[in-house]
């Protein structure tokens, strides 16, 4: 009797398991879903906190990424082109304040075709490059040589040049600010990922801060 009973226990047992296991393969509980299949269902994290920020002039420089016509136009970025005035009022306050300047173009592009507002003067320097500003260019060599400490980035896509150029530079121990009215994509999700992608990406987090461009004094 012993034994038929332990039996019995044993194939009531073995029976809820495989019940708790289609269950919970039904669910999606026990066989995690890929992102894909959970796309719908993700949510949104908080918006991050902008702060204030005081900025040494004699170690910081204004980077301006790709506000070139190929890439900062009513047709195709509009974003970039509404960004403008705040960015603008960002440049004049960086050189009355003796901050440094650094321009970007996108490949096939030249000074000529940078947004009146924003246009270099002659002793800024410009490279040329694709989305990483770093790779292929002097920008590092002239960050060093200025003695750079911190950049404030700003310019379009931010999925693009801001993303890649501001990670580039807080990975190599470079302070980064960047203010999120200064950047642009062709859409709020891609100026979203991106602000979300450099307050969390590991070793990039610790380099940023995100701030307006109204809230940043020297």
């Amino acid at each position: 009797m012993k034994t038929m009973h332990r039996r019995y226990m044993k194939s009531a047992v073995a029976v809820l398991w495989s019940v708790l296991f289609i269950f919970l393969f039904m669910q999606g509980i026990l066989f995690a879903q890929s992102v894909v299949d959970e796309w719908q269902a993700v949510k949104t994290p908080p918006p991050p906190e902008l702060k204030a920020v005081t900025i040494d002039p004699s170690t910081t420089a204004l980077l301006l990424l790709d506000f070139n016509k190929q890439t900062c136009n009513v047709k195709t970025r509009p974003r970039c082109i509404s960004s403008i005035p705040a960015v603008a009022n960002l440049l004049k306050k960086v050189r009355d304040n003796g901050a440094k300047v650094i321009y970007s173009l996108s490949a096939g592009a030249t000074v000529a075709d940078i947004a009146q507002e924003l246009m270099p003067a002659a002793y800024e320097p410009v490279v040329t490059s694709g989305p990483d500003k770093f790779l292929g260019t002097d920008l590092e060599k002239i960050i060093k040589e200025k003695g750079i400490k911190t950049v404030i980035v700003t310019g379009t896509a931010a999925h693009g040049a801001v993303i890649y150029t501001a990670s580039g530079a807080a990975l190599r121990g470079i302070k980064v600010v960047v203010p999120v009215d200064g950047i642009s994509a062709d859409n709020t999700y891609a100026e979203q990922y991106t602000v979300w992608h450099l307050m969390n990406a590991p070793r990039v987090s610790n380099q940023v801060t995100l701030t307006k461009t109204t809230s940043i004094n020297f």
